[in-house]
This record gives C-alpha cells, structure tokens and sequence, in this order.
C-alpha cells in the first residue's frame, strides 16, 4: 500500500525563510489549512530542535480550519559562507471519532497512516534598500509621533503665555498697593507718635506766655492724622480703581 499524500495545505509550502539580522529572536509563521472534512492531528518535527522554538508544536485541525505555527529562531552568529541544513517536517493523519491521548495516537499509529511534508530552512540576511527602509521608518515614527504632540498642543502655550503675563500685571499692581499702603500706615504712626510726645511735653513756668501758640499746634498736629488718613483713603480708591479695571 502506497504512502497517503499530505492532506494539509502548507504556506509556505516548500522554504521556511528566516530574515536577520539574527542577534534576536527571528519567528516566521507556517500555514497549515485543513481542506478536508475530517479532523486531523499534526505535529512539527525539526533536525534542530535546540535552534528552534515552535509554538504550537502539535494538535488538531478542524475540518476546513486554519491552524498558524510560529517558528522562532533562536540568536546565533550567521555566517554566509555555511549553507543551512535545517529543515522541518509536518507529519499528520487523520484523527479518530475521539482523541484522548495524543502521545499514544502518535505512537500506536500505522506507518501507512502517516502522511508528511518537508521544509527546508532559509536565512537572509536583509538587504540595503531594506536597512535604509527600516532606518528611515525608525526616523519617521518619532517625528510623526512629535507631530501630533505639536498639532494637539499647539493652542496651550500661547494661552498659557498671556495668562502669565496677565498674572505677572496683577502681582505688580498689588505689589506697588502693598507699598503705597505700607508707606502711608508709617507715615500715619509716626504722625501720631509725634502728636503724643507733643503732649507729654511738661509746661514750664517761663513757657506760660506761650501757652496760646503751643495750643495751635497741638491742635493743628492733632488734624493731621485725619488728614492723612483722607489721602491715604484716595489713594487706595485710585489704585483699587485702577486694579479692577
């Protein structure tokens, strides 16, 4: 009895072909498609399975169902010169009514059942048009990625900018009302400290003629404050005035 044919449609069919540079991790994907209307079982099998890590490894296909493996090459120093002897093969057959242990169905299995198909292994390594299209694509993502950055913000520093400069008026203008007032409080106390020791003056007898003239002042001294404290009222309207508007 001749060997089955393979039932499983593969993508690629022939070549695995593994792109480097290889100091990383390079996976290349395999299509398995199952055109079938039975279940079937398949398992991967490498010649270097310490170079390799295939994700899944083994399993079931549905009839009419599309199964992809990951085959990942692991790093390694690629030398151009050495030609690569890798290769894969896909064996499958046809599942039973119920599959309970996958080890023992692979094990009991006839030889007639089984059905394969080999693949070789490729590496390339990538060419110039390739490196000046990775490079340029690298140097485009951050550009556009600031692009964007730009164009969403561009609206809020300038906001920002004249809300500074309007905060920035304000504080001066309470800075300089601040001082204003400061000063006009001083002026103020020492006004009336002046008025006080005025008073506590003790009077002399050879002052008594004099008794009229320092009344005067005590009491154009005494208006003085009030006077004060009228300025000092404008003042502080002028500039709560011109603050507001």
């Amino acid at each position: 009895m001749s060997k089955l044919d393979q039932i499983l449609i593969l993508d690629p069919p022939s070549d695995l072909k593994f792109k480097g540079p290889f100091t990383d991790v390079v996976t290349t994907n395999l299509k398995l498609k199952n055109p079938s209307d039975k279940k079937v079982c398949f398992k991967v099998k490498t010649t270097a399975p310490r170079r390799y890590c295939v994700r899944p490894n083994s399993g079931v296909i549905d009839a009419g169902a599309t199964v992809i493996i990951s085959v990942m090459l692991q790093p390694f120093d690629y030398d151009p010169n050495e030609k690569s002897k890798h290769k894969f093969m896909v064996q499958t057959i046809f599942a039973p009514s119920t599959v309970s242990d996958m080890d023992s169905l692979w094990k009991d299995a006839k030889p007639d059942d089984l059905m394969d198909s080999k693949l070789r292994c490729v590496f390339e390594l990538p060419s110039e048009n390739d490196k000046v299209n990775d490079v340029e694509a690298t140097k485009a993502a951050p550009v556009m990625n600031s692009a964007k950055a730009d164009s969403s913000t561009a609206t809020v520093p300038l906001t920002a900018s004249m809300d500074d400069t309007e905060m920035k008026k304000v504080l001066e203008k309470c800075k300089r009302l601040q001082t204003e007032m400061n000063k006009l409080a001083d002026e103020n106390r020492q006004l009336k400290d002046d008025g006080m020791r005025m008073r506590k003056v003790p009077r002399s007898d050879h002052m008594t003629s004099n008794s009229t003239s320092l009344l005067g002042r005590e009491a154009s001294t005494a208006s003085l404050p009030s006077l004060l404290v009228v300025i000092a009222a404008i003042f502080i309207g002028f500039f709560l005035g011109k603050f507001i508007l």
